[in-house]
């Protein structure tokens, strides 16, 4: 079993980064909605926000990631564990987003928010790692795990300044850079293993999710993300009419 470049579907990977930062740029659309001026923070838009960000531009990133990866033997996914990976960036990105709103935006909001955020998409990749069920042993280099976090953490930082700090339809190029950091620590995080073949039992694979199931369930995240935001997007468009 190998783990190098080759191994990867790149039009997969490539497809990876177009729904983290669709996901992204939905998520952001909706963030506008959390704190409008003179107005107390809207929970309901920062979970929406959150959902998004986290359902879409990390978990369903990091899934199409994995279909991209062929290891050259079977892989599917605990179930318990793989849900427990979509809470992960969901509950991140939600205090991360509540930190921006709560502190107006100031520069201590923007990297604490960015720290809280990128810490989300390392702890959703490493989760979602623990969730596969493959016949073979999985290692990390520590020195490379800790780069793609600090990645993800920079880079999501970079995207919050962007985004409050850039005005006009330019701050939504803040998506391509969340996608960037969701990407980036993702496929570093990828880098930074070892697989070795193992023997394991049969039972070993028994109630999890295989690929096609993580397919569909990827799906209809992006094409939730999708609907979102050409609705909100099609409301912010009327009212600055």
């Amino acid at each position: 079993m190998t783990n190098t470049i080759a191994d990867y579907h790149l039009g997969l990977v490539f497809l990876s980064y177009v729904v983290s930062v669709l996901g992204a740029l939905t998520g952001l659309l909706v963030a506008t909605y959390i704190r409008r001026q003179g107005e107390s923070t809207q929970f309901g838009w920062l979970l929406l926000a959150a959902i998004l960000i986290g359902g879409c531009a990390i978990w369903a990133m990091h899934f199409i990631g994995m279909l991209a990866y062929d290891p050259g033997t079977p892989v599917a996914y605990d179930t318990a564990i793989t849900a427990v990976s979509l809470i992960i960036p969901i509950v991140f990105a939600f205090f991360g987003l509540y930190c921006v709103a709560r502190w107006n935006e100031s520069w201590l909001a923007i990297l604490g928010a960015g720290t809280i955020t990128g810490l989300g998409v390392a702890s959703m990749h490493y989760t979602g790692m623990a969730s596969v069920r493959i016949a073979a042993y999985l290692s990390y280099d520590p020195l490379i795990v800790a780069l793609s976090v600090v990645i993800a953490i920079v880079a999501s930082i970079a995207a919050l300044y962007v985004v409050f700090n850039v005005r006009g339809k330019l701050r939504y190029a803040s998506a391509l850079v969340m996608g960037l950091a969701v990407c980036g620590m993702h496929y570093t995080g990828m880098a930074a293993m070892d697989i070795e073949a193992a023997d394991v039992d049969v039972e070993y694979f028994s109630g999890a999710l295989t690929p096609s199931t993580m397919g569909i369930a990827v799906t209809l995240a992006v094409v939730a993300a999708c609907s979102i935001g050409c609705i909100v997007g099609l409301s912010r468009g009327l009212e600055e009419e």
